[in-house]
């Protein structure tokens, strides 16, 4: 049976697009396919799971070889599992920029487009006539992950396209947007049950910058405070997770989705010196707010400096 699986420390695309595409491998290529995750999804994810009534896919650690699989949301090997390059990989969609490394035995289709967010690329591939015969559960799959990846069509990432497809999909559904996604983010706020380590390595992807390998984690939420009040232990946790992770640092980023903007957690001067470099700011203590910025994709990855 092929495994459709996405990137570690899954978030709501890389948990919802999996079980989108196995469905439709299954159900429409007649290839039997289910999907697998790389580790725990976070909290938003897991509310996604409950709304459309899906069970929690498997777990897994890494894949054996030879194993058909199809990578979607990522196409970095730091993010796939270790013997990847062991496995069959019959397919790639993604929507994040090429990193090369993977290796196939034969040629694969590989689909890469630079819109928000891998559901709606697979909205595209699956087409209108199957579309209309999808249950309810991959539609409310795509809506969901459409709207986190685009923090409700308020990140820079989001394309005409991203929003044409989340707008007709919830028109489909029933569902109104603004409530919907109210619930959403309430959900991905609630980060009550996760310990200091996990928050840092949540939601985050390894970047290398000037030869040194940074974790760049991202939280993304509507209750800003709940974060920055354990502002103090979170840097004070992020020693332990670099060292672990075989990381030089890890730069962690609270989003506020409702005031658009992040707040860069600043704990040595290292830091202080990526985000004046990066950003053109000042940083004056183990703070600093940066306006506008809220992808990590579009607005930090590309504009990092050491």
């Amino acid at each position: 049976m092929i495994q459709v699986f996405g990137h570690k420390a899954p978030d709501t695309d890389s948990t919802g697009s999996p079980l989108i595409w196995a469905w439709y491998l299954t159900e429409v290529r007649k290839t039997p396919a289910k999907a697998v995750l790389q580790g725990s999804p976070n909290t938003e994810a897991v509310w996604m799971l409950g709304r459309w009534g899906v069970d929690m896919p498997e777990l897994i650690s890494d894949v054996e070889p030879g194993a058909q699989c199809v990578i979607v949301d990522t196409n970095n090997l730091a993010e796939l599992p270790a013997s990847i390059n062991e496995a069959e990989v019959m397919e790639v969609i993604d929507h994040h920029l090429l990193a090369g490394g993977l290796k196939t035995r034969l040629p694969i289709n590989i689909t890469i487009r630079p819109l928000a967010c891998t559901a709606t690329i697979m909205h595209d591939l699956i087409g209108e006539a199957d579309m209309a015969r999808a249950p309810e559960w991959v539609k409310g799959m795509m809506l969901t992950c459409i709207l986190s990846d685009t923090l409700q069509f308020r990140s820079p990432t989001t394309t005409p396209h991203d929003r044409f497809v989340a707008e007709n999909l919830a028109r489909e559904l029933g569902v109104e947007i603004d409530a919907y996604a109210t619930e959403m983010f309430t959900a991905k706020s609630d980060v009550s049950a996760f310990d200091d380590a996990s928050l840092l390595r949540m939601d985050s992807k390894e970047y290398e910058l000037d030869g040194r390998l940074l974790r760049v984690s991202v939280l993304e939420t509507t209750a800003p405070q709940v974060l920055l009040d354990r502002k103090a232990a979170l840097m004070a946790a992020i020693p332990a997770v670099a060292a672990e992770d075989g990381a030089h640092e890890v730069l962690m980023f609270i989003v506020d989705i409702l005031n658009e903007q992040a707040t860069l957690l600043v704990p040595n001067d290292y830091v202080r010196r990526v985000a004046e470099r990066s950003f053109g700011v000042t940083v004056a203590g183990d703070t600093v707010v940066l306006p506008g910025i809220v992808s990590r994709k579009k607005q930090i990855i590309p504009v990092l400096q050491a």
